[in-house]
């Protein structure tokens, strides 16, 4: 009988990305490395619960969702997080920063400074700076400082952040955006006390992600589907997604579509992995040639 792992998602660290699979296993991921499994025949995507929580009634969800949970644990989840605005009280201080991740993205957002730049590896930054650090308020305040009076938006789109990423401009004008309102935020009036105003100070996620001579994406997975598989070697990882060179051309798949299936090393009876891909993928258009979006 066939082993099945259910995956956890991608955790990024001080010594890169891995896969995380159910029983605290991980797979470290690095370029060059090959990424092959497929999904169990007549499997279904279920509900992953919510805060280390079994999902109830092991409620099955769509295969196109990035969360892969139920409608009853996505608001138990929500409850308790910083985003819902529902931890007023956390006394742990927070980090304010830009981040940019192509031309003209450039979002705020706010981390807890223990997690260090951990946040911006999750969300594929491709470059950003601190810009301040204090209380969770504080810090709230500030990010809607910038978003009402700079216009700097919050979020970008994942879509968006996968267009760009094998055409990205130099060093110099990767940073050219977040320096300019960095340096503009110091003369906003509004800016919380409490909240410490930090330097420009840039770092620079190309190499760690490893998008230097990164070909244009052909495609993006739609999603994952019982009996299909994925076989491909590993051009680059940022945020939550991989750049895999399969027979097709290089494929985006977004390892949050993983989470709730159950899933087998290729060969192992989850699909015809060697002929590359088999699950649905969105074709890129050939107008964005130049600019695109423990199982192994």
């Amino acid at each position: 009988m066939r082993q099945a792992w259910t995956c956890s998602g991608l955790r990024w660290s001080g010594d890169g990305p891995v896969l995380e699979w159910g029983g605290g296993r991980g797979s470290p991921l690095a370029p060059g490395r090959r990424v092959a499994f497929g999904v169990v025949d007549g499997a279904a995507r279920t509900c992953v619960g919510a805060r280390g929580n079994a999902c109830p009634v092991r409620a099955v969800v769509s295969p196109r969702g990035t969360g892969a949970r139920c409608e009853e644990c996505a608001r138990l989840d929500r409850a308790h997080s910083v985003a819902a605005d529902t931890l007023a009280g956390d006394p742990r201080p927070y980090h304010v920063y830009l981040a940019w991740f192509g031309p003209g993205m450039v979002k705020v957002g706010i981390t807890r400074v223990e997690r260090g730049s951990a946040r911006l590896l999750e969300q594929g930054a491709v470059t950003f700076s601190w810009l301040g650090q204090g209380p969770l308020m504080a810090a709230r305040r500030a990010e809607e400082l910038l978003r009402a009076a700079l216009r700097v938006p919050d979020r970008i789109p994942y879509a968006d952040k996968r267009a760009v990423r094998a055409a990205l401009p130099g060093p110099g004008e990767r940073v050219a955006e977040i320096r300019e309102l960095h340096a503009r935020v110091g003369d906003l009036d509004g800016w919380p006390e409490s909240l410490r105003r930090a330097p420009f100070e840039p770092v620079d996620h190309t190499d760690v992600f490893g998008l230097a001579g990164l070909p244009p994406a052909r495609g993006v997975v739609r999603e994952l589907v019982a009996g299909g598989a994925i076989s491909g070697e590993l051009c680059a990882a940022a945020g939550p997604d991989l750049h895999l060179l399969t027979g097709r051309g290089v494929v985006v798949l977004d390892t949050r579509l993983m989470t709730g299936w159950d899933l087998t090393g290729a060969g192992d009876g989850g699909g015809a992995a060697g002929s590359g891909i088999t699950f649905p993928v969105r074709e890129t258009r050939a107008a964005d040639a130049g600019v695109q979006e423990g199982l192994f």
